[in-house]
């Protein structure tokens, strides 16, 4: 049996339980939930699993070193009596990324200093001569972060945060955060059982995660690299035989629909779809929702994120929602409707009753995901499911 250690998988306001229920699909033991993160054990392999699998992580954190401080030489010191030769060299890059939660440190870049300043010291003391610092491509990414006066010190395996997959080759103005489009349908549940819908699709990151999620590709097949790559103990053979296990993969034998209003927004959408590979599961066009007359297909789920009037702004917020309402009702009987929004107001004219609502954030911006059964005739002669 492998090594097991702690790590720590980083991700959105909301999505703690969605990723916690992916890691334990994974393996994942000793599951602790907080804020945006979920912290677990495993071995080398679960590292990198959880890196190309977990559709809702940010990044994957292996803390290898906790201790209390209260100024930053105490950190100085305290990081300087780790053995750097395990980790670096020093002909090798690395880079800081500091976090302060804390009235003894206000200043997370003078935190970071000290960091660095320790690891450096620590190779002039031995060998004359220090690593180099490298912000954008370094060989060890460390993540300090202080809460009060605990540091823990993390090694980041991740690099470039996962929402960033590597199929996005064109973005519309304000795209949608992979992560949390992930997220988003995981939450609702689906999983390619039937037909799935996005009548206002932007650059198509819905209908391409939904693709995903279907047919239970990893997310993580599109990267380039992951930081723990660089590491001195990566394990090439065993990253290549988890990269290329298809294994898991199935058939997808429903169809996901996707229209906008903007002729640009569907070419984005044409060239994001085609960059990942899933074309073929999914149907584009050029149509306004409030010109839906029939829906793809008589039954399925429809998840969508219309603009909130914060980035986009609509000539008539007000008549889009009011206008979404009318199209469930009279257009998608025996759907279930999932929307993306900020505004109460928003969700008022509406004018449906919702079945579940999530809180979110989008952003910066704290969201609501409501879900709306849509049926024929009386809501009291509906039986919701």
């Amino acid at each position: 049996m492998r090594r097991q250690f702690t790590m720590i998988a980083k991700t959105m306001a909301g999505l703690e339980e969605v990723l916690a229920e992916e890691l334990i699909a994974l393996g994942a033991n000793n599951l602790e939930i907080g804020k945006r993160m979920v912290s677990f054990e495993g071995d080398l392999a679960l590292m990198y699993k959880a890196n190309i699998h977990c559709r809702t992580a940010l990044r994957v954190l292996r803390p290898v070193y906790t201790f209390n401080a209260k100024t930053t030489d105490e950190i100085y010191k305290k990081v300087k009596t780790m053995n750097w030769f395990e980790h670096l060299t020093e002909d090798s890059t690395f880079a800081i990324d500091a976090i302060t939660f804390s009235d003894y440190f206000n200043h997370s870049k003078f935190v970071a200093y000290r960091v660095k300043d320790a690891i450096a010291d620590y190779f002039m003391s031995k060998t004359g001569k220090r690593p180099s610092v490298d912000t954008k491509n370094p060989d060890l990414l460390i993540n300090f972060h202080i809460a009060h006066d605990k540091c823990t010190l993390s090694f980041d395996s991740s690099g470039e945060s996962l929402h960033k997959r590597g199929y996005r080759v064109a973005q519309t103005e304000a795209p949608l955060n992979e992560v949390l489009a992930a997220g988003m349908i995981l939450k609702t549940g689906w999983r390619g059982e039937s037909n799935f819908v996005d009548p206002m699709c932007g650059s198509g990151t819905l209908l391409i995660e939904a693709a995903l999620i279907a047919m239970n590709v990893p997310p993580g097949i599109y990267r380039k690299n992951f930081a723990f790559e660089k590491w001195k103990n990566f394990n090439s053979e065993l990253f290549e035989t988890i990269y290329n296990d298809d294994s898991g993969e199935r058939e997808f034998k429903y169809k996901i629909y996707g229209s906008d209003i903007l002729p640009e927004a569907i070419d984005i959408a044409t060239k994001n779809i085609k960059s990942a590979g899933v074309e073929k599961h999914i149907e584009l066009q050029v149509l306004p929702f409030e010109k839906y007359e029939k829906v793809p297909a008589d039954s399925g789920i429809l998840v969508t994120n219309p603009p909130y009037g914060e980035r986009i702004k609509p000539e008539d917020l007000s008549g889009l929602y009011e206008m979404t309402g009318e199209r469930l009702k009279h257009v998608f009987m025996g759907y279930s409707a999932w929307i993306l929004s900020y505004k109460k107001e928003c969700f008022d004219k509406i004018g449906l009753k919702p079945t579940k609502k999530i809180q979110l954030v989008n952003g910066s911006l704290p969201c609501e995901f409501r879900k709306y059964d849509i049926f024929a005739g009386k809501r009291k002669d509906a039986k919701i499911v």
